[in-house]
């Protein structure tokens, strides 16, 4: 059977123009990044603060603030460019087809509206459903994420909720019209390592049923470990390994993943703590050639003089480091 793409994106370039006092700067947020992701998968994007994960998916939903500017490619959704659409488009698109959960509930849920009230917000704009078949898909949704008395939880607001609870809802808004696509922008930062377990699994067994496809944009290598099925490594502003999950764990083909997955081990265990060395580069002020090489242990004098190709090493795996170049 044929892989059908719901999201393909290729040579996507977003910079950002930013004022460093009297100076204006160019900001590489996202440097020419190709990837598909097939209908129903399950895909995390992974890497340090700042090396254009959240650009990447503000792009994708082109939610871009002022100072940012997709300057080349193409966002094929389900094979139209996203590019292309107006934004009264885009804005029939947003929710209904491909909807996201932020990392910080409270960012996303207005504290003077009730529960009911956000949830219907959707619904009402993308379904035009009204009174009580609109209270009764409300209910339907809060007990989806796993809400108990949904008719009382609907009237309440979201200071009354528990940081788990409005993460549940914020995730009940984002299926309340069954999209094809959602993107989690770290979507378990602020909750405890119990609440954690419970959201990720609540969010499998909502895939299974309605078969929505998974965006995870982590820097939780166990998020990875426990959702994903392929896994994209982003290092300032560019894609360095494409592949598997399982490969990215038993057998990581780029330094950079190599690296970040130690610092992840070390985590569990602080004896064996092995962190990244050296800083992420100012994404203004880039290195030649590879980007990562200044942090490498394994550079050689052509790493710091030009920028790597994609090699595909099997598997359906890539990787841009030289060390493939034969």
């Amino acid at each position: 059977m044929e892989e059908k793409y719901i999201l393909e994106v290729k040579d996507l370039t977003t910079y950002y123009s930013v004022f460093d006092g009297f100076e204006q700067k160019t900001v590489k947020a996202i440097d020419r990044v190709s990837f598909s992701v097939i209908s129903g998968d399950t895909v995390a994007i992974i890497g340090e603060s700042g090396c254009g994960k959240s650009t990447l998916a503000l792009s994708i939903l082109r939610v871009l603030p002022e100072s940012a500017m997709v300057l080349g490619g193409k966002i094929l959704f389900e094979g139209e460019d996203l590019l292309t659409k107006s934004q009264k488009e885009m804005s029939r698109i947003r929710g209904k087809q491909i909807a996201m959960i932020l990392q910080d509930p409270m960012m996303s849920l207005n504290p003077v509206f009730t529960i009911g009230n956000q949830i219907g917000e959707t619904l009402r704009y993308h379904q035009g459903l009204r009174s009580q078949k609109l209270s009764e898909r409300i209910e339907e949704l809060l007990l989806d994420v796993k809400i108990p008395e949904p008719a009382t939880r609907m009237k309440q607001y979201p200071h009354e909720m528990s940081g788990g609870m409005r993460q549940r809802i914020v995730g009940a808004i984002a299926l309340s019209c069954g999209p094809k696509l959602i993107m989690a922008d770290e979507p378990t930062t602020n909750l405890d390592v119990t609440i954690q377990l419970q959201y990720l699994n609540l969010l499998k067994d909502l895939q299974k049923k309605t078969g929505v496809t998974l965006l995870f944009i982590t820097h939780d290598l166990g998020i990875v470990a426990e959702m994903c099925k392929n896994v994209i490594v982003m290092y300032a502003g560019k894609i360095v390994e494409r592949a598997p999950v399982s490969n990215i764990y038993d057998d990581p083909a780029h330094p950079y993943t190599i690296a970040l997955l130690k610092a992840a081990f070390g985590l569990q265990d602080l004896s064996k703590r092995n962190p990244i060395k050296g800083e992420p580069p100012d994404l203004a002020d880039l290195p030649t050639g590879c980007h990562y090489h200044p942090r490498c242990d394994k550079k050689q004098i052509i790493c710091s003089e030009k920028e790597p190709p994609e090699k595909n090493i099997g598997q359906g795996r890539t990787v841009k480091c030289w060390l493939y170049q034969g």
